[in-house]
């Protein structure tokens, strides 16, 4: 399993290039999986469904399943949340598993910058950092794709993890 990480600061528009690339890298044929750190508090559940009681009545773990899809809800109840490496551990295996966030996690990430967001690059300070996608010219020996550059993304992406 190739793994690979995207980095930037919220509103740099991290979400909506994976999106576009996630169908790029399964029409070639990979299976691919995501892992997205959330920094606020959020639930996939929704108040007076019977798994959100479960959980409210004090359940650990509750695995809701269909035809379609399944999930396992974990409360963590006061535990520390899983390291990046834990996380990697529960995934089911694929060939390419996506990760955003975790920007300073020692992992090779391709960091995603806006020029409006007045925000400083990640990149000099992260060495694993190992190109940027970019909505303005910048400066950099790293290699630079304009942020709808979804092909070149695509195609460093693949290359850097040896699908090509």
């Amino acid at each position: 399993m190739k793994i690979f990480g995207f980095a930037g600061w919220s509103g740099s528009g991290k979400t909506t290039l994976i999106e576009q690339l996630i169908p790029r890298f399964v029409k070639r044929g990979l299976r691919v999986s995501m892992i997205k750190h959330a920094h606020h508090s959020f639930d996939v559940d929704q108040p007076g469904k019977d798994s959100y009681r479960h959980r409210q009545a004090g359940c650990s773990e509750v695995m809701v399943v269909s035809d379609r899809r399944w999930v396992i809800m974990h409360e963590l109840r006061g535990e520390r949340e899983p390291c990046l490496e834990d996380q990697i551990e529960r995934i089911s295996p694929c060939d390419l598993l996506l990760v955003e966030g975790h920007k300073h996690h020692p992992l090779p990430k391709l960091e995603i910058w806006r020029k409006d967001n007045g925000k400083p690059l990640l990149h000099p300070d992260d060495a694993h950092i190992v190109a940027i996608a970019a909505d303005a010219p910048l400066e950099t020996k790293l290699p630079r794709f304009d942020l709808n550059d979804h092909e070149g993304i695509e195609e460093f992406i693949l290359n850097y993890n040896g699908f090509r």
